[in-house]
């Protein structure tokens, strides 16, 4: 129990008598203000034995009938720094301590965030939209150890971005006109006619092969539509294996599995793609199965350049050299 707050009349007949050494001073708060209540802790000599009173409405403490000896005060307020002073009392000594500033305390808190694992993706997808070689979209590839799964919004967002950025546009720009050029699907005809049907053309068919086998298909079939870099082993181990990830993939539980997303989205941009050719270009079923398994080996082959090539310059790449939880 604290002793009780001193009256000024107390305070003031504690002070006046010289036949027995005390201490007294004032306590105030760095804006010059008194702090009435703080903690005054004194200790004479080696006793263990420590008194205490608190500071009046003025800031005033006093301490009366001590010994002489070496002496420290203590000073603690909540939500202020302590202070403590140290002296040496002498018989019959009235010592005024100097003035007693109290600080603002700074608390040095260590603070834990805790993300969840949908927000990791999330983090992980914003950077992976970042990712371009030469310009042109390199968004589904991850270069970390463990990537948590993304969800199906998030694997929607990656292929949407995919399928709307500028490059899609320029590159089925310069594949129509590289046919227009070649006469290609000839039932397109020629002029600015011609061209806008081969450009419409070109962009579905990857528009649609993104949106299915990165999208769609993942979300439905709990696939992870990326590329996981692999970056270590011998050449022929690394080509092997981003060769076999046309057909085989992650699944959303960590687990390699066959890879249904980008066979049923490659075969059904495939049909799609049957759909805008000419009349006379349609083959039915045949072309959907080529033009199906034409863009599974495209995906294997991609994933053979992802290894080797595209790791080396792709601009923004996503690296996170810890393990994801």
């Amino acid at each position: 129990m604290y002793a009780q707050q001193p009256s000024v009349l107390a305070f003031t007949q504690q002070v006046q008598g010289v036949s027995e050494s005390g201490i007294r001073g004032t306590v105030k708060d760095i804006g010059g203000a008194a702090v009435s209540g703080a903690h005054i802790t004194l200790a004479i000599g080696g006793s263990s034995a420590q008194r205490e009173v608190i500071t009046d409405n003025e800031g005033r403490f006093a301490f009366v009938g001590l010994a002489a000896g070496d002496f420290k005060l203590t000073i603690a307020e909540e939500g202020l720094a302590s202070e403590s002073i140290q002296g040496t009392l002498h018989p019959g000594e009235q010592y005024q301590a100097p003035p007693i500033v109290l600080r603002i305390a700074t608390a040095n808190a260590e603070v834990n965030v805790t993300m969840t694992r949908e927000e990791i993706a999330e983090e992980d997808v914003k950077a992976e939209e970042k990712q371009r070689v030469f310009g042109i979209p390199n968004f589904f590839v991850t270069y970390q150890k463990n990537p948590v799964p993304l969800n199906a919004r998030q694997k929607f967002e990656l292929s949407i971005r995919g399928s709307i950025d500028p490059a899609s546009f320029i590159i089925s720009g310069l594949a129509a006109g590289i046919e227009q050029a070649n006469n290609s699907l000839p039932g397109y005809g020629q002029g600015m006619e011609g061209y806008g049907k081969r450009f419409g053309a070109a962009y579905a068919n990857t528009a649609s092969a993104t949106i299915l086998r990165d999208g769609l298909f993942p979300a439905l079939l709990h696939q992870d539509p990326r590329y996981f870099y692999r970056g270590t082993g011998s050449i022929w181990s690394r080509a092997g294996y981003a060769l076999s990830t046309a057909v085989i993939c992650k699944g959303d539980n960590g687990r390699w599995q066959p890879n249904y997303s980008s066979l049923l989205g490659n075969l059904s941009a495939g049909a799609l793609t049957n759909l805008y050719y000419p009349a006379g270009s349609r083959n039915g079923a045949a072309l959907t199965i080529e033009n199906g398994l034409l863009g599974t080996a495209g995906v294997g082959v991609g994933h053979l350049i992802q290894e080797f090539v595209f790791s080396r310059i792709t601009s923004h790449r996503h690296r996170e050299e810890a393990t994801h939880p």
